[in-house]
């Protein structure tokens, strides 16, 4: 397949860049912190992205979705991170869709897919349990008792965990820690008895939580997929959910290299542009020519997963691992090219490398991809 994205696309694309360069620029991000805003995104924003149909690309038009592809998603993704746009599309629209359409049955299909599409309902994945990501090292509880599943444990780093309007819980109903077989999924209400919640301050002031379940009873019927089956579908969800990530993080380092280029246009010190300082050049040159790169694997990334590619699990830890570099790199060099006038609020730049790192974090970091694309490739 060809590595450029189609006609259809390429419009996303430039409609979501025109959308969020006017209605959530750097400056709402601005508002939200300063107003200590608890949800960490603009309700408003969220029905207007709703509204222009962005939480029902990824729903099948069977259960009231446009089913218009990862590809074509990820132009918007792409663009929420040059603009470091908060919503609920990634743990609702991304995420939670995908994992209820990988493993939910056609009752709860229906149920759910129309409603996120809809923007009448938010989902939050909670799955891990320490500080770094380990989706296998379970050890929260599920028990079965008559036609319920009582919950025991604890969640951390689940993001829109304080505000979402279902939760969806990886427990362990059988084996132990380590194991992928007795991984099961349910469906929570965040305001069931002995659920409780710890909303945690994030450095990009994002919502996550922490969150504790206590003899928390759940219904059979909210149980998606098979009993100790559930960790395919949470892995090809984990797939998907990285891949955004990756295409977030590549926004965030094409916008700070075009801001970054810009200011050493501007910038003079001893009454010459520093643009003109070959070292400079030379660093400039080397970051550009890696975002480059990145959108290459990014794209690939995408296209297997729509392709439903055997491969695409590998393509994915590529992608996040190599995104994971670059906008280290990439935000990094964005704060040395500005200056100590970079950390500063004055300027728009610190906000990058606040919100690059937790995005980084999430689901797997440099480390955690590439040893997994080691793996996968048979080391």
């Amino acid at each position: 397949m060809a590595m450029v994205i189609n006609e259809e696309q390429q419009m996303l694309k430039e409609s979501a860049q025109g959308f969020l360069a006017e209605i959530a620029p750097i400056s709402e991000l601005r508002r939200l912190r300063d107003e200590g805003s608890e949800a960490g995104y603009s309700a408003d924003l969220w029905r207007q992205m709703v509204d222009m149909g962005w939480a029902a690309i990824l729903v099948p038009e069977a259960y009231g979705g446009l089913e218009f592809g990862h590809v074509g998603m990820g132009q918007i993704v792409e663009q929420t991170g040059r603009t470091l746009t908060a919503s609920p599309l990634f743990a609702t629209a991304i995420v939670g869709v995908s994992l209820i359409n990988a493993a939910a049955s056609e009752e709860q299909k229906t149920e759910l897919l129309g409603s996120i599409a809809g923007g009448e309902l938010t989902t939050a994945l909670a799955v891990d349990e320490k500080i770094h990501h380990a989706p296998t090292q379970i050890s929260m509880t599920a028990v079965k008792q008559a036609d319920n599943y009582i919950l025991n444990g604890e969640k951390r780093f689940v993001v829109d965990g304080s505000n979402a309007d279902k939760l969806i819980v990886a427990a362990r109903t059988s084996g132990a820690a380590g194991d992928t077989a007795g991984i099961s999924l349910f469906l929570v209400d965040p305001a069931s008895a002995g659920v409780e919640i710890e909303r945690t301050s994030m450095v990009d002031t994002r919502n996550a939580a922490i969150i504790r379940f206590d003899d928390v009873s759940v219904s059979s019927a909210d149980l998606l997929c098979a009993e100790g089956q559930g960790f395919a579908a949470l892995s090809a969800a984990l797939d998907i959910g990285n891949a955004y990530l990756a295409a977030e993080l590549l926004g965030i380092a094409q916008e700070t290299f075009d801001c970054t280029l810009k200011y050493l246009k501007e910038r003079k010190q001893f009454g010459v542009l520093i643009g003109s300082f070959q070292s400079l050049q030379h660093r400039a040159a080397h970051w550009w020519s890696e975002v480059e790169l990145c959108k290459s694997v990014v794209l690939k990334a995408f296209q297997a997963l729509d392709q439903g590619d055997a491969k695409s699990p590998a393509m994915v830890s590529v992608a996040k691992a190599k995104l994971c570099e670059v906008a280290e790199l990439a935000t990094n060099e964005a704060i040395q090219m500005h200056g100590g006038i970079g950390m500063t609020d004055e300027y728009d730049i610190g906000f990058f490398i606040k919100r690059a790192r937790p995005a980084a974090m999430l689901y797997g970091d440099y480390s955690y991809h590439g040893d997994r694309f080691a793996q996968l490739s048979g080391y």
